[in-house]
């Protein structure tokens, strides 16, 4: 008789959604973008190329790392530069991760089949170089466009941003539509509830699976730690307190999420929120526009927090107002 063999504990990362909720908890419900456009290179006294790029970009994780939520590096700025500035883009990444910070890669892809999975690949697959924590991703190609990021993401216990209310004025042609009576916006609000909806049943799945247990306690642990670049391994058996498929919601879309009758609350992921601070949102906007779903907003700045630099001083007291600003107007 072959002896028996001990049962292996299934071994999943701690989903995004966990990690960014201890994140929030810790540091501040904001999320910084690096944008290194021209006119940031030039008031940091940088040349718009390469050698400024990494100047501007590597000082601001230097300063901020593990002291902010997440930071979110936007990719066009990157791009401009060429293979050279995608190369600083893969810097970053690991600068941030090495700095304990999650990362929000805004790349705003949307495409189909296996285009689709080829941006998955580079944004979403263990050991990629350009993989980061989240992405951004456009959805108006079909939500069921984005199934080989969102099967990927939840593979590797990363997450998803899917563009739902943006507040340039273009977008409401698309946005605001109606399909079979309901927006589109509401119908991805939808999707997105769909999919954290299924990863949690799989969660509870796994719970009742007794060789995960084993684990369970180590996701806990990693959460209540607010460790956001943990790569421990653990059971889903401790639900996330946040869904990892979130939305963009601009944070100046006015009425648009009652208008349309978006239910953020049921999509139960974090809300990424631009316009907070510098473009004009305070406390009246961000409870007309986000109301009882406001704990899940996760708050975009850049320019609030970027022209305070480069000194890493003033950097980091720019970004301590800037935290208590947006929890002051997300808890008023």
């Amino acid at each position: 008789m072959a002896p028996s063999v001990p049962a292996v504990p299934r071994r999943v990362l701690v989903p995004f959604g966990a990690r960014l909720a201890a994140a929030m908890a810790a540091q501040g419900p904001l999320c910084v973008g690096i944008d290194p456009h021209p006119g940031l290179l030039r008031a940091w006294g940088l040349d718009d190329d390469v050698e400024g790029l990494r100047r501007f970009s590597l000082g601001v994780v230097e300063a901020l790392g593990g002291r902010v939520a997440a930071l979110k590096p936007q990719s066009a700025f990157f791009e401009r530069h060429g293979s050279a500035g995608v190369a600083v883009l893969e810097e970053v990444l690991a600068a941030a991760a090495a700095s304990g910070t999650l990362t929000v890669l805004d790349v705003k892809r949307g495409d189909i089949g296996s285009t689709m999975a080829g941006y998955a690949d580079a944004y979403l697959r263990d050991g990629s170089p350009l993989a980061a924590d989240a992405v951004t991703l456009s959805p108006y190609l079909g939500f069921g466009s984005l199934r080989p990021a969102l099967d990927l993401a939840r593979e590797t216990g990363r997450g998803i941003f899917v563009l739902a209310l943006t507040s340039n004025p273009e977008g409401a042609s698309i946005q605001h539509a109606l399909d079979g009576g309901v927006a589109v916006a509401a119908r991805i609000a939808e999707s997105a509830a769909a999919e954290n909806a299924a990863a949690e049943n799989a969660a509870d799945s796994a719970a009742a699976d007794p060789a995960a247990t084993e684990v369970a306690s180590t996701a806990a642990a990693a959460a209540a730690a607010g460790d956001p670049a943990a790569t421990v391994v653990a059971s889903t058996a401790a639900p996330a307190q946040l869904g990892s498929v979130g939305l963009v919601v601009g944070a100046t879309t006015g009425s648009a999420v009652a208008d349309l009758g978006v239910d953020l609350t049921r999509m139960g992921g974090a809300i990424l929120a631009p316009g907070v601070g510098a473009q004009g949102a305070g406390a009246r906007e961000l409870a007309e526009v986000f109301g009882p779903a406001r704990r899940q907003v996760l708050a975009s700045t850049s320019r609030a927090v970027l022209a305070a630099g480069p000194e890493a001083g003033s950097l980091r007291s720019a970004l301590a107002a800037a935290v208590d600003q947006v929890r002051e107007a997300l808890q008023a």
